[in-house]
């Protein structure tokens, strides 16, 4: 099992970038796949980007390709989600979560999220 703690959220102009990061628990962080997902208010929450466990693949929502970038560094036993060129609809808060089965749009843990607001 595991927990996850992200940071890096906050205010942004369009046309910015930001960071976001996930640090997760436990010695079995190579085993998971991990994502990201966001959800705006009065929205369902929507898949972003997922990585698998060797970062050997990599999926992106339509929406964010060519602009945000998922990585993760198993010895540091994080995720990150590197965001450019940010658009006012990219504002909502943003889910980390962790995953067992091996895929992409399936996960077992989450993060707390962390608000991401891109001024016009």
């Amino acid at each position: 099992q595991v927990q996850l703690v992200e940071s890096g959220g906050g205010l942004v102009q369009a046309g910015g970038s930001l960071r976001l990061s996930c640090a997760a628990s436990g010695p079995t962080f190579s085993s998971y796949y991990m994502g990201w997902f966001r959800q705006a208010p009065g929205k369902e929450r929507q898949f972003v980007a997922g990585i698998s466990r060797y970062s050997g693949i990599k999926d992106y929502a339509d929406s964010v390709k060519g602009r945000f970038t998922i990585s993760r560094d198993n010895a540091k036993n994080t995720v990150s989600l590197q965001m450019n060129s940010l658009k006012p609809e990219d504002t909502a808060v943003y889910y980390c979560a962790a995953g067992s089965r091996g895929d992409f749009r399936r996960y077992d843990y989450w993060g707390q999220g962390t608000q991401v607001t891109v001024s016009s």
